[in-house]
């Protein structure tokens, strides 16, 4: 892919809020794109990402009724044919011990990274995402099994969008760089 090629499609990606509940997600399609995230660098090699696919429309249903924070509602979400819910796990000394002595929090760097590239693959297949922070990881937990040693840290609706989104502004470049030092 060339650089042309690339802009383009990082330029047309949008958070989806607007899903086609009778389309469905291949799972061919749903595997090429966790096959990008499952590429993605990680500090040290430690691979944290880990990630459920959750199909089953009970358990969509119960992730939105009791998975989600009060005061934004997403009633768009259940209309999602997939939601993704992306883990993290943390090893001692990558996870724990460092980010006492640098003061960041590898794991979700890495994780970010990771989403960032599904995210894209989702794009080039024509699939629309949008990366949702705002919800309970406690009942989430409870209503997916997730054990102890993964934590959620995202969810990740996945489907086909019913009309395409008008581009959000982005802060121009001058606003977000600066050469050498901060002034």
């Amino acid at each position: 892919m060339k650089y042309d090629e690339l802009m383009k499609l990082i330029a047309n990606r949008r958070s989806c809020r607007n899903y086609d509940p009778e389309r469905d997600v291949s799972d061919t399609n749903l595997q090429k794109a966790l096959e990008a995230a499952r590429l993605a660098p990680s500090a040290c090699n430690k691979q944290p990402w880990r990630f459920i696919v959750v199909r089953d429309p009970e358990l969509r249903k119960m992730i939105c009724e009791k998975g989600l924070l009060p005061g934004i509602r997403m009633n768009w979400l259940a209309d999602a044919p997939v939601i993704l819910v992306i883990c993290s796990t943390e090893k001692v000394v990558t996870h724990w011990l460092a980010p006492i002595l640098s003061g960041i929090q590898y794991q979700l760097i890495d994780v970010g990274i990771a989403g960032a590239q599904l995210n894209l693959a989702l794009e080039a297949l024509g699939l629309a995402t949008c990366w949702i922070g705002w919800f309970n990881a406690k009942a989430v937990k409870r209503i997916l099994g997730i054990p102890a040693t993964l934590s959620p840290l995202a969810l990740m609706p996945i489907g086909y969008e019913k009309e395409h989104a008008q581009p959000t502004p982005r802060l121009a470049m001058e606003e977000i760089l600066r050469q050498d030092h901060w002034k």
